[in-house]
């Protein structure tokens, strides 16, 4: 096992047919190569569902052993400003591509990150530089992103993963790492990851480098999170009215799994749409949930504001 090596690199496909999900988007990406036709392009979803790996496989399948030397990678976390894009994006993209393909390819991850001068910047790029070269940005939010960039663009936009693709993914690496996983642990990475694939890949990661026998119990652990029975006795227990039963249950989350107080409040909300409950309950302790979320958002003592919300539960 290469214990320095991030799985998330490791395992990222090269070839659009080694992608798993997505299989519509993967199908139309993969005529575009076959054409070497490819417009600008704008991938939005949520974070972990294969924008960017959808795009280096792309780029791997159209440029081969010239993928250095026509594709350029930028997060536009780390680099907002107009000066990215009046200097690095620019001079990439006045050089011809040297390889089989008429246009080179700037790919902006996390593009929604831009100042607005910096994307104002970038639609008149956009269009100067068309000839030898492509823009392919990727967003979790298209409102970030002004309408004349959008407009300029084929968008793709992107789900999570399914419970059963991240599954497929979570066998695959055990597989070739030669861990031994039971089902239950297999499950316990799917609720933990949310339908991203980044968060279960680091997760399993993480849990083997303690051992290549994964349980249940060490993906909890690793990823700091709760097993979803044991919130949801202290939530029953709350409502029970054993208000002080339900408040040591929480000293035990917060305690041997390092949960805060906004990790408890995201299960106690996953864990409340799955009891068996009438509707008009849920809807009264969402709200309440909704109400405490925000005031330790605010800046309110997280603590008091979970045993708070507990009482509120009990009264309910």
């Amino acid at each position: 096992m290469e214990s320095f090596t991030p799985w998330i690199e490791k395992y990222r496909p090269k070839k659009l047919n080694e992608v798993i999900g997505h299989e519509e988007i993967t199908k139309r990406l993969e005529a575009l190569v076959k054409t070497k036709n490819i417009p600008h392009l704008l991938l939005v979803g949520p974070p972990g569902c294969g924008k960017t790996t959808s795009i280096l496989a792309m780029a791997y399948e159209l440029y081969g052993d010239s993928f250095q030397e026509c594709f350029l990678e930028l997060n536009a976390s780390d680099e907002r400003g107009i000066d990215v894009v009046r200097k690095k994006m620019k001079d990439f993209a006045r050089t011809v591509s040297l390889a089989n393909t008429s246009f080179k390819i700037i790919f902006l991850d996390e593009a929604d990150n831009l100042t607005s001068d910096a994307q104002q910047a970038l639609r008149r790029t956009m269009e100067k530089y068309a000839s030898n070269t492509r823009f392919i940005l990727s967003a979790n939010y298209s409102s970030r992103i002004i309408e004349p960039i959008q407009s300029r663009c084929a968008v793709f936009r992107f789900s999570k993963l399914s419970e059963n693709e991240i599954k497929e993914i979570v066998k695959k690496i055990s597989k070739e790492e030669k861990l031994s996983m039971d089902e239950e642990a297999v499950k316990a990475v799917e609720y933990i990851s949310e339908g991203d694939a980044r968060k279960a890949i680091n997760c399993l990661q993480g849990a083997a480098a303690l051992s290549e026998k994964i349980t249940e119990k060490e993906i909890y652990k690793i990823s700091s999170r709760a097993k979803p029975k044991e919130v949801s006795e202290m939530i029953e227990t709350a409502m029970k009215g054993k208000f002080t039963t339900a408040r040591n249950l929480l000293d035990k989350l917060m305690i041997e799994y390092g949960m805060n107080g906004e990790d408890v409040i995201d299960q106690i909300y996953k864990e409340v749409i799955q009891l068996n409950l009438t509707d008009e309950k849920k809807v009264k302790i969402i709200d309440k949930i909704g109400e405490y979320d925000f005031r330790m958002i605010e800046g309110a003592q997280e603590r008091i504001q979970l045993e708070a919300l507990l009482a509120q539960l009990s009264i309910l």
